[in-house]
């Protein structure tokens, strides 16, 4: 008998034409292909159509996925360097600064054009509208996606499939000051839906789970049970192999947004500037520019002392980004607010030294690192002057994987096979 898990790929078919992936999506290709290769459930895969579940193309779904691994994963020949990229590692590797590379910054006053793009009818053609999903035992929905309105999952609660829904932060209803307007509402329904109608939540942290239980009793709601289970990384961060560089450097990893508090860094960067002169090391801020980057679109055109210190790049394929992560004095996580933090994580699993802000995400998932309160200028001012001068050695680290965070939900999770055969 074959036992039928959904699986809700909306947001990972929303991401088919990107170079590089998010943190939630590099989740949500982990799910999938977990599924696709589980022994003893059949993965179908679904999307939401119009708040109801539209069945995808299995094979063309596969197909899919294969190419997202092998494009965020890079090498040749499914993904070389481009010459922005090239640019960035030459400059590292110059002795002396050049001109600060930094890619092309959004224009405020031009906004986006939507487009219609192939791959969403590609979508419509592999994809066919249904009242009601096949017989399945089980429903997972692990990228935030599906969740603006309750019809889906009351939908599967009366057939008696069970709900899981992962939330991977709660930050745009507890910081909305980080988040574009509006986040925070929608993100707040979409917390109430799985609050009021998932069997199960999962969640990537304590920190997180902490999070959701105490909005739950702020809404004077129960909970459904929440299992926590940090997030495993990709194989290419599980290789410490430090890379020797002419001129130190220090990494960021990240979306350019506000919660990221690199205003705050770059402000830093100036004065370790003042400070060390012609001794002052580079900073490369990888990411795609996010919400509210202003301030730091300032401090990387206008400022004079970042000129050839700072550079910016955005959309580099995990190969690339682990040799500059590798290289670097350290990985630096100054943020406001996480859930989770994958970068900090795989930064530890390399090898690599961190300097992170203290705040609860770190402390629990990353406690070996060097933590400094977000708003410790002179903290983290002397903290890179020192890395700079002598790079601090990382501390063991044992890194957590996608095969224990698999056994860990398998084992809670998952259905037992002798019950469901009975039950079928």
């Amino acid at each position: 008998m074959t036992h039928d898990i959904l699986f809700d790929a909306s947001r990972l078919l929303s991401r088919t034409d990107r170079s590089a992936p998010t943190g939630v999506d590099r989740v949500c290709l982990a799910y999938a292909e977990w599924l696709i290769s589980h022994p003893d459930y059949r993965m179908v895969p679904v999307r939401s159509r119009h708040d109801q579940l539209a069945a995808v193309d299995q094979q063309w779904f596969r197909e899919c996925m294969v190419a997202l691994r092998r494009r965020w994963t890079g090498g040749p020949p499914e993904r070389d360097l481009n010459a922005h990229e090239r640019r960035l590692f030459a400059a590292l590797e110059a002795e002396q600064p050049t001109a600060s590379i930094i890619g092309e910054a959004p224009d405020p006053l031009k906004p986006e054009k939507k487009r219609k793009k192939v791959r969403v009818w590609k979508q419509y053609f592999r994809s066919r509208g249904i009242v009601a999903p096949p017989p399945a035992q089980l429903y997972f929905n692990v990228g935030h996606s599906s969740l603006n309105t309750p019809d889906i999952l009351t939908s599967l609660s009366a057939q008696g499939i069970e709900r899981v829904v992962m939330l991977h932060d709660l930050i745009p209803i507890t910081h909305p000051e980080f988040c574009r307007p509006g986040d925070g509402d929608k993100h707040r329904r979409r917390v109430l839906t799985a609050l009021h109608h998932a069997s199960r939540i999962l969640v990537n942290s304590q920190y997180t789970a902490d999070e959701v239980l105490a909005f739950a009793d702020r809404e004077k709601l129960k909970a459904p049970p929440v299992e926590v289970a940090h997030l495993g990384l990709e194989p290419v961060f599980m290789k410490s192999a430090p890379n020797a560089t002419r001129r130190p450097y220090f990494v960021h990893v990240g979306t350019i947004e506000a919660r990221k508090n690199l205003a705050f860094l770059l402000t830093v960067w100036r004065r370790l500037q003042e400070c060390m002169g012609d001794k002052a090391p580079r900073l490369v801020l990888i990411g795609r520019y996010g919400w509210e980057n202003e301030a730091v679109l300032d401090h990387l055109q206008r400022s004079p002392n970042l000129q050839g210190l700072v550079h910016q790049v955005e959309n580099l394929p995990d190969t690339a980004l682990a040799d500059l992560m590798r290289g670097a004095q350290a990985v630096l996580a100054p943020s406001s607010v996480e859930g989770f933090d994958l970068p900090a994580v795989e930064a530890c699993a390399l090898g690599v030294p961190l300097i992170a802000s203290d705040i609860p995400a770190h402390r629990e998932l990353v406690p070996q690192a060097t933590l400094i309160d977000p708003l410790d200028g002179l903290g983290w001012l002397k903290a890179l002057e020192a890395a700079t001068l002598h790079r601090p050695t990382a501390p063991a680290y044992q890194a957590p994987t996608w095969q224990s965070h698999f056994q860990q939900i398998g084992d809670r999770l998952l259905p037992p096979l002798a019950a469901t055969a009975v039950a079928g």
